[in-house]
């Protein structure tokens, strides 16, 4: 009993001769395994938790950062790989989706075939930049590299429109930069800079030789980039006010957006973009386009052939020359994430067959590694979630009857999807072969864009998802108000789901994922809109006042957290995912307080039904990351990082302080006066 009762000790419970008997080992236990015992949960409840797996878990040399997302998808990937490795050998039937997927993987192992190609898989885009001499031929060029997904400075897709979400159409938004955002082109800090300097006076250059410009092309044509990235970036917006729905929705006509950009044709350059005849469109930031329309007429021909180029190359780097590649890697993964190496090509190419076929790959999955016992259960959780949110928004104190109604109408209306589509996406008319793996890559980027922008004027397809069956992540639509929650994202590593209790899946997934998402209709963003997914103000106006006095405490809350050197949270930038994070962990908890687990009180590993909810919701996040990639997720990111997604929201929840006895004068101690509670 000495080695168990330490481990009570350890977390905070006192055990009487009645509680002793009720002590259960748990092997495997996903939770107390992870465990740091040499920090108290009341200095660093993040370290606490996760402290023991990442003294043990250092960040491989191929990654920037590591943690569960990374575990499960190596698990994933080896199940993929199968898949791959059978269709390999199949010989297939051609059309089939098992001719496809094998013949994508052999493409993208074939670097044999890859190197003898060199650039030649990019002769006719090339060409075609070549021969752009005018605003014309420019705009024609970077309309027409768009529809194999080169992206330049038309930031064009088909969507729902935001006040009339029944509706696809035409969106434009701010483009075109090299950097990861533009704050790069700005920020003077020593860490900035010191990329800055890199990406002006080593990569691009680098790159733009690599696609067969001369030394002295080079240098001027990643001259002519940087001014003009740097031109279109001081007219972009900033992370925090991309997030305002009214501030960046903008419905014109075809002749008001002419009028906007009068040297842009966009007749012309919507028909080389193969979209069908546009009457409107929404521009998410005018005032990008007008600094666009400038940006034709100050550079010249030479500027923007330098550019195309070197957008050209960067979208297809990894899937050329090994040159072309390691020097895409050196900068992208090397200098902006801090990694030290590449992953294995295997993983390289099943990744990017993920992100370009992940449903075929998916429907295979699913029937091999997803259980309909686990879709039930996720089902079944969701609707706990969703009761827990009705018993919540019936008693707050601060919401009307009358916005508490309309809440509740659309909470109702919210559409969970759980696990994997009931309906698959079609690849029939996708054609693979096995001469060319950036071929197959272009080939496969325009089926989808095609797939995309011929949703325009149709009905809006509420089966479609947005994310494979094997993603490790999952998301709120606004326009749809639905939830998708793939099957990956359930995961724990090493456990079946059937061993999973209920306080540790709770914390997993209630609280963490279907909570959160499920809160996202209701942050400061997607509550604008309503239960039908247009953008429209249904909270009266006291309502409104009380919930972004709230909001902005908790704002305040996160912008006071140093991460990095001088990096603080963006807390604006952050505000819908913590309100998210605040708001599932709150309604996680009471749903779980309902089950069978949580009213017997049963210790498992010395720990009670509520400290393992949220040691179960602190492993969702276990992880950590780099300075390199640290510092750029607080420049791109509109989450906090990890360890502040536990310990911030912790901070404002009474059943933590009661859970773990924190006290005044713990770290994670927050004054009452300053605890945020919104839902």
């Amino acid at each position: 009993m000495t080695k168990t009762y330490n481990k009570i000790i350890l977390c905070g419970a006192v055990l009487t001769t009645m509680a002793l008997s009720a002590y259960i080992a748990k092997p495997n236990d996903p939770v107390f395994d992870n465990l740091d015992q040499s920090v108290s949960p009341g200095a660093d409840f993040f370290k606490y938790a996760n402290g023991g797996w990442l003294k043990r878990n250092p960040i491989p040399a191929a990654y920037s950062s590591w943690g569960i997302g990374n575990v499960v998808s190596e698990e994933l990937r080896d199940r993929l790989k199968k898949i791959n490795e059978d269709a390999l050998a199949a010989n297939a039937p051609k059309g089939t989706t098992t001719q496809k997927i094998g013949d994508f993987y052999f493409t993208g192992l074939d670097t044999v075939n890859i190197e003898k190609r060199g650039i030649d898989p990019l002769k006719a885009q090339l060409a075609l930049i070549d021969q752009a001499n005018d605003v014309p031929s420019i705009l024609n060029a970077a309309a027409v590299l768009s529809t194999t997904g080169t992206r330049n400075v038309f930031g064009a897709r088909v969507g729902q429109d935001a006040k009339n979400s029944a509706k696809m159409i035409l969106q434009l938004g701010q483009a075109g930069l090299g950097l990861p955002n533009r704050d790069y082109y700005f920020k003077t800090d020593a860490r900035t800079v010191k990329i800055r300097t890199d990406y002006t006076t080593n990569h691009l250059p680098t790159m733009l030789k690599l696609t067969g410009y001369d030394e002295q092309q080079a240098k001027a044509g990643a001259e002519s980039i940087y001014r003009i990235e740097k031109f279109l970036a001081d007219s972009s917006r900033k992370l925090e006010k991309l997030r305002d729905p009214y501030a960046n929705y903008h419905k014109m006509t075809l002749a008001q957006l002419n009028a906007l950009t009068p040297d842009v044709n966009w007749n012309t350059v919507f028909k080389a973009m193969e979209l069908k005849p546009v009457d409107s469109v929404i521009v998410g930031q005018p005032e990008y386009y007008r600094a666009l329309n400038t940006a034709l007429k100050t550079f010249a021909a030479g500027d923007w052939k330098a550019y195309l180029r070197w957008k050209l190359i960067a979208s297809y780097s990894p899937y050329l020359t090994k040159a072309v590649d390691d020097e895409s890697f050196r900068f992208g993964g090397k200098v902006i994430s801090g990694r030290k190496e590449q992953l294995p090509r295997w993983k390289r190419v099943l990744d990017t067959e993920n992100g370009l076929m992940g449903e075929a790959l998916g429907f295979l999955f699913v029937k091999e590694y997803f259980p309909v016992t686990a879709k039930r259960r996720y089902t079944d959780m969701v609707e706990a979630i969703r009761q827990a949110y009705r018993e919540h928004i019936a008693k707050l104190d601060w919401m009307t009857p009358e916005t508490k109604q309309k809440a509740l109408v659309k909470l109702n209306a919210i559409h969970p999807k759980v696990g994997y589509p009931d309906k698959w996406k079609d690849f029939s008319t996708l054609v693979m072969d096995r001469e060319s793996y950036a071929g197959n890559v272009m080939r496969a980027r325009h089926w989808a864009y095609l797939v995309n922008i011929n949703k325009l004027g149709k009905p809006v397809d509420h089966t479609e998802w947005g994310m494979t069956p094997q993603t490790y992540n999952a998301s709120y639509s606004p326009s749809n108000n639905e939830i998708t929650l793939p099957a990956a994202q359930f995961t724990i590593p090493g456990v079946k789901d059937s061993e999973v209790d209920d306080a540790v899946a709770y914390g997993y997934v209630a609280a963490s994922t279907i909570g959160h998402e499920i809160t996202h209709g209701f942050d400061d963003e997607g509550r604008q809109f309503d239960a039908k997914g247009n953008l429209k103000t249904w909270w009266t106006p006291t309502d409104s006042v009380r919930f972004t006095k709230r909001a902005n405490m908790l704002a305040d809350q996160f912008s006071s957290y140093v991460v990095l050197d001088s990096l603080h949270v963006n807390g604006k930038a952050s505000l819908g995912e913590n309100i998210a994070d605040l708001g599932g962990i709150v309604l996680g908890i009471d749903a779980f307080k309902k089950t069978k687990q949580y009213k017997e009180g049963k210790l498992i590993n010395g720990l009670t039904p509520m400290q393992r909810f949220f040691l179960g919701y602190a492993l969702g996040w276990l992880g950590q990351e780099r300075d390199e990639a640290l510092a750029n997720q607080i420049l791109t990111d509109v989450h906090a990082p990890g360890f502040l997604r536990v310990n911030g929201p912790f901070s404002d929840v009474p059943e933590f302080y009661e859970a773990f006895h924190i006290k005044k004068g713990d770290k994670m101690w927050l004054d009452p006066a300053k605890r945020v509670k919104i839902w």
